[in-house]
């Protein structure tokens, strides 16, 4: 095998490792990118683009379905799927080939195949299995694993996924037909966004959690508003409740759930979507050989992703949660300027922002009010509700909370979180607001334009301090 050295070779090119490979390239180090399969990795191509353009379309569709109210006339409203899903399609490629677009324009090296790591002089050595099935050597000071993650199955029960009965993420974003029926296992962010989407479109859809909750990782008061609304749609859920095995028929599956009464119950359904996690790409690395460290299905790193191994980084859901797009960009960051020496600020994990797209939005950032008190924080908790701002009753989207959960001794803002229309567009605020450390004076006093949903946030921080002024 004829030998290319690089300073840096990532494997994998999702939003984590092509991100990296950029910001390398901006730093002056040769770079090189290797992915098996598609530039933009998961996220772009079967993940966060394509889903959100599904998710669009349900949100359209159900304003049209509302059109009386906001004076409009809509008849015969219907949908294609195919041509639904060939929307979603089309976005994601598109944004696969911009990414391509950014490794030209960077001149960084993409080598196309399957990467695995050998004991190399810097760093492990990369050998890149190509399509034609021939293999090549490649050096580089250092290497960054950007493996990403695939979707967590269970091993039993008939809960094996066969893109039949039993789908993952990948299958339920482009259905050939639209099921009459669906059991969604699992109620976190992709559970509950396919949950939406499908039910919005007309689905009957049961939800099953193995926890007390759904959204388990969000605030329990924005869990519990969320279970209302999805309920008020006409979708089921069930809490504390485990799918213990699973029949499939020609045409249908009859899943057993023990509910939290410890009864069983047969549902029926078309369907099953499993989501119930992720776990890391580490199969066929040759991490065990190298003596990588993992735990649980996961590369261990520091706080600049470096692991165990001399000259071996890892960044994004391969180094565990919270497994976002946003969060494996920004380790990517991190990871190179370290690598550049230009001493970054380590991996912060508290201040990034988590967002799920079904309706409605659900958005938070820092911890939860349990958290806080669970790590000794004496609180102070401000809530206002979209019901109280002008800009939601005049959208039609008058159902939402913003909550605040703040120090009570120094002011800092410990944590928001919200539901409601775009929300997922206003947590950056609070985001900024957390990273520069910034206190309730510092909100209290900042101007938020009028008439805006933002005007919330402000209200939030106004009401942990009794000085809210619009309930």
């Amino acid at each position: 095998m004829s030998e290319q050295s690089f300073d840096l070779i990532v494997i994998g090119g999702g939003p984590g490792g092509y991100v990296a490979a950029i910001r390398a390239a901006q730093l002056g180090l040769k770079t090189a990118l290797v992915e098996r399969e598609h530039l933009g990795g998961v996220c772009l191509n079967w993940g966060c683009i394509p889903t959100k353009a599904l998710l669009r379309t349900s949100e359209i569709y159900h304003l049209m379905h509302r059109a009386e109210e906001f004076g409009l006339k809509a008849e015969k409203i219907s949908f294609d799927i195919a041509k639904v899903v060939e929307r979603s399609r089309k976005v994601a490629a598109r944004l696969s080939g911009g990414v391509g677009m950014l490794m030209k324009k960077n001149r960084i090296t993409v080598i196309d195949g399957a990467a695995r790591l050998e004991k190399g002089a810097n760093a492990p050595a990369v050998i890149v299995k190509g399509k034609d099935g021939k293999e090549a050597k490649y050096a580089a000071r250092h290497v960054i694993l950007a493996t990403g993650a695939r979707a967590r199955t269970i091993p039993q029960a008939g809960l094996e996924p066969d893109g039949k009965r039993v789908w993952t993420y990948k299958e339920a974003m482009v259905p050939e037909t639209m099921p009459k029926s669906l059991l969604v296992v699992g109620s976190g962010a992709i559970g509950v966004e396919f949950a939406s989407f499908y039910r919005t479109l007309g689905a009957e859809v049961t939800v099953v959690e193995m926890l007390d909750r759904i959204l388990p990782v969000e605030d329990a008061e924005i869990s519990a508003f969320a279970e209302k609304a999805f309920r008020k749609q006409g979708m089921r859920i069930l809490t504390g409740a485990q799918v213990q095995k699973l029949d499939k028929g020609a045409s249908s599956a009859k899943a057993h759930v023990k509910t939290k009464d410890g009864k069983t119950e047969v549902i029926e359904v078309e369907r099953v979507i499993l989501a119930i996690g992720i776990t890391g790409n580490i199969e066929g690395l040759g991490l065990e050989a190298l003596g990588v460290k993992t735990d649980r299905g996961h590369v261990v790193v520091d706080g600049f992703g470096r692991t165990n191994v001399k000259g071996l980084c890892a960044i994004g859901d391969v180094v565990g949660p919270p497994w976002l797009a946003h969060k494996a960009s920004h380790e990517g960051v991190v990871c190179v300027e370290n690598i550049a020496g230009k001493n970054p600020h380590p991996f912060e994990t508290g201040n990034i922002p988590g967002c799920t797209y079904c309706h409605p939005q659900i958005a938070s950032v820092g911890l939860t009010e349990a958290k806080a008190k669970e790590a000794g924080h004496q609180v102070k908790i401000g809530r206002f509700p979209f019901v109280g701002n002008g800009k939601a009753i005049a959208l039609g989207e008058d159902q939402g909370l913003v909550k605040t959960v703040f120090d009570a001794k120094t002011g800092e803002l410990l944590g928001a979180h919200m539901i409601g229309a775009e929300v997922t567009e206003l947590i950056q605020g609070y985001a900024i607001a957390r990273s520069l450390e910034t206190t309730e004076a510092e909100l209290m006093h900042t101007v938020f334009p009028h008439p805006t949903l933002s005007e919330m946030m402000h209200e939030a921080v106004l009401d942990a301090y009794g000085r809210v002024l619009h309930i």
